[in-house]
């Protein structure tokens, strides 16, 4: 593996309620000297999606709007971890608020990147099972719709075009490979 590059130098750029942009100047091994720009996270430790499971086939979807494309998409309750939080503490908080459940147990399947190459970001993957009824008051500015989905049909979740989400998809199918392990 390489040598890690130095960060000569960093600058704030600009700042927004969600993310910095951060101008860093950047020297690699081979004496190569680059400027790079990234969305910085501003605070924060992270965040959680969480796929809930009503049992082994059945996952709870939600449909909310999606400013960044502008229409409204079926995926996985999502958000972030708030200050003084475990990764699970905010699953359970997420799953409450946007889906109308809690759970009793968890698994930890993963943490993902999105676009490393410019944003730091990093996404904790939770399996939450044996569910119960349970609804928190969220940030969202209309109620979600929770829609049941069979895992065995995730093809089918993609060919509605309602779901595009990387992150959501990615999470849908190692739910499946875990099961699947788990179930054996």
């Amino acid at each position: 593996m390489p040598k890690k590059p130095t960060i000569l130098s960093r600058q704030a750029i600009c700042h927004s309620r969600l993310f910095a942009i951060e101008s860093m100047d950047i020297i690699f091994s081979n004496g190569e000297q680059r400027n790079y720009e990234r969305l910085k996270r501003n605070g924060g430790q992270g965040a959680v999606l969480i796929i809930p499971l009503l049992d082994d086939e059945t996952v709870l979807l939600i449909r909310e709007y999606s400013a960044g494309i502008n229409r409204y998409e079926l995926g996985l309750p999502k958000g972030k971890i708030d200050a003084g939080e475990t990764v699970l503490e905010a699953a359970n908080r997420e799953l409450k608020e946007e889906v109308g459940y809690g759970a009793k147990d968890f698994q930890t399947l993963t943490s993902l990147t999105l676009a490393p190459a410019y944003m730091e970001h990093d996404i904790h993957v939770i399996v939450a099972q044996d569910l119960y009824p349970e609804k928190l008051v969220g940030d969202e500015p209309e109620p979600l719709e929770v829609i049941p989905w069979k895992l065995s049909d995730i093809s089918g979740l993609l060919a509605t075009q309602e779901c595009s989400e990387a992150r959501s998809i990615a999470a849908l199918y190692m739910t499946v490979d875990y099961l699947r392990l788990k179930n054996k």
